[in-house]
């Protein structure tokens, strides 16, 4: 058929998407690709259809083509209520290829502008994929020859005085079902004398309307069994579908009650606005109802995706959605967030333990003795993992069962902290503090989700559910190499060598010259010397003091350029001694066979980022 009749057909519900196909994942690059091959009519593939009889229709989920996607709040494809004295034809192979051409003729594709709020709706500006009638594409990798681009209204209305441009919206072509429509177009775009825009207009007529370069392949068989082999053996060849989305697609295609698509997909979005927001995929939600639901084998195979376990996995739904947003909950309250939490597979074990104990969402807050205790053995081993390199890395489907194993023997009435790091350790993945560890830590950087989760982590009076920001103790803008660079002597001669420059900028963002501060205690800090700031906002004796020790920091603190190198390597040194002592590990003894007496050993709060 052609790309019209396609769309035609999906604008009527008569094509449509069985539920057990995953959602649009196309960017606006292979949007654009597509596109270049449909105007240069390349093949875009063939298609692989399933026709839904009438008595199929009632006992299956289905849903529409996205037309208008948005990052911000429509990535969802639509529930469809198909009537069933109708049949239907259902979309098994090309649902990204139907989509984009979807969109590109029909819709609008909204995505988030660079560096721009990801929670904001004016993030996501709307925009129509266009033809620039007047010239090729730019040079570029992707071997495009059309030069399409998704812009938005003020885009547009910005290129009006550009004489090497001329931008037509492509939809126009999927309006102008006749020829005689399609001839207006030049006229219209003020492009009827230019041989070339009349040309690309045509042939884009021609690909969409006239040439019927769609074909499908379509299945009849209304075992529903057999569809879905058919689904996981023509989608499973590939990288591109993971095992996550054919467990999606199983899971609804198996559940009997719930919507297993719309439950999942309301749970990470749930999840994800949580606390300071989270970047949870559908991965992780599926990964942590296997393990809660205790599926033996958690690990995404075809195998696993048994009608028992299915079924198992509809019937603790409630349940497991209940714990891991409670876990979620717990995970910010320990001061974590998208930004700071690089191994999300942490949130599995902490729900699984919020699972195992039945844990009310009231326990997060709860000021009894023990709830505090737990809560804080809870955040020390969740924090120290994730400063570990590897834990969350290689093997996770065996770290997760042993966890899970633990907690279900051990955790009846707390955390099993000890036992579980003693498993940890014979699994290879210790948390215990050695030399390569520290090094390790002491050369995090400024930005980093790891920095943020180390400081937090070593030092007691950082309340986490509070809002801390990274500082730089001594002022980043004075250790630019511009700024010191123009640092004179009293006879007009350059103080500092590039050398001595070299050496201050590549310690300036490094830990020992950063700190947790207030949000606000840090805007008004600004560029402030550390010695001339502290007097300012501590000016009681015991004040200064209590502010020195809690951070750790040596009592003489610079004031300029000169004494940072001193400063940093006081700071390095009391940083090492924090870092035994907090981070010890509660399975055993410590690498470190004695520790400073006047180290404070209490368990610090903190947030952190693999």
């Amino acid at each position: 058929m052609t790309i019209a009749t396609a769309l035609k057909l999906i604008q009527k519900n008569e094509l449509i998407l069985p539920a057990i196909q995953r959602e649009y994942v196309w960017k606006p690059s292979q949007v654009i690709k597509i596109f270049d091959s449909v105007l240069r009519g390349y093949p875009v593939g063939s298609f692989l259809s399933w026709k839904v009889l009438p008595e199929t229709v009632g006992a299956f989920k289905f849903y529409g083509f996205m037309r208008d996607y948005s990052g911000y709040d429509k990535k969802h494809n639509p529930v469809v209520d198909i009537p069933t004295d109708r049949e239907v034809t259902a979309v098994l192979d090309g649902q990204q290829r139907l989509t984009s051409l979807n969109i590109g003729l029909r819709g609008t594709y909204a995505y988030r502008n660079p560096r721009a709020w990801a929670n904001k709706a004016w993030s996501y500006p709307e925009r129509r994929l266009c033809l620039n009638l007047l010239g090729e594409a730019p040079e570029n990798e992707a071997g495009l020859k059309y030069h399409l681009a998704f812009l938005t209204k003020e885009q547009l209305d910005q290129a009006v005085d550009d004489d090497t441009k001329k931008w037509f919206p492509v939809s126009d072509i999927f309006d102008a079902g006749e020829a005689f429509q399609m001839a207006q177009i030049p006229v219209k775009y003020g492009v009827g004398n230019n041989a070339k825009a009349v040309e690309m207009i045509s042939l884009l007529w021609q690909e969409v309307h006239h040439n019927q370069s769609l074909h499908f392949y379509e299945e009849t068989d209304q075992d529903i069994e057999r569809v879905l082999d058919i689904f996981v053996r023509v989608n499973s060849g590939g990288t591109v579908l993971s095992y996550s989305d054919l467990l999606m697609s199983i899971a609804t295609a198996q559940w009997k009650e719930k919507d297993a698509r719309a439950a999942v997909h309301e749970l990470v979005d749930a999840l994800n606005t949580t606390g300071q927001g989270f970047d949870f995929s559908q991965d992780t939600v599926l990964k942590s109802g296997l393990v809660l639901a205790d599926v033996g084998d958690v690990g995404f195979k075809v195998k696993n995706f048994t009608t028992v376990n299915m079924a198992k996995l509809e019937s603790k739904w409630d349940e497991i959605s209940t714990s891991l947003r409670i876990a979620a909950e717990l995970l910010a309250d320990f001061g974590l967030s998208g930004g700071t939490l690089t191994a999300d597979s942490v949130l599995i074990p902490v729900a699984y333990y919020v699972h195992r104990r039945g844990l009310p969402p009231t326990y997060r807050v709860s000021d009894k003795k023990h709830d505090r205790e737990d809560r804080a053995a809870l955040r020390s081993w969740v924090l120290r993992s994730l400063i570990a390199r590897g834990v969350w890395g290689s093997g996770l489907d065996t770290l997760l069962r042993d966890l899970r194993e633990i907690i279900r023997l051990e955790g009846e009435s707390s955390f099993p902290l000890a036992a579980i790091e003693r498993t940890m350790a014979r699994r290879g993945k210790s948390l215990d503090v050695n030399d390569a560890l520290i090094e390790d830590i002491l050369g995090l950087a400024y930005g980093g989700g790891r920095t943020w989760a180390v400081l937090a982590t070593l030092f007691d009076h950082v309340d986490t559910r509070m809002q801390f920001h990274v500082d730089h103790i001594f002022p980043k803008a004075q250790l630019d190499q511009r700024a010191l660079r123009g640092l004179k002597n009293s006879d007009g001669t350059r103080r500092l060598s590039d050398d001595a420059i070299d050496e201050l900028v590549s310690k300036r963002d490094l830990l020992p010259n950063l700190e947790l501060l207030p949000g606000p205690e840090n805007i008004g800090k600004s560029d402030v010397a550390p010695d001339t700031w502290i007097v300012g906002h501590y000016p009681g004796a015991d004040e200064y003091a209590a502010f020195l020790k809690s951070n750790a920091l040596p009592n003489a603190l610079p004031h300029d350029v000169d004494d940072f190198l001193a400063f940093y390597d006081a700071r390095r040194d009391a940083l090492i001694a924090r870092i035994k002592d907090k981070l010890q590990t509660q399975g055993g003894a410590s690498s470190f066979a004695a520790l400073p007496n006047d180290i404070d050993t209490e368990m610090g709060e903190g947030d952190l980022d693999d």
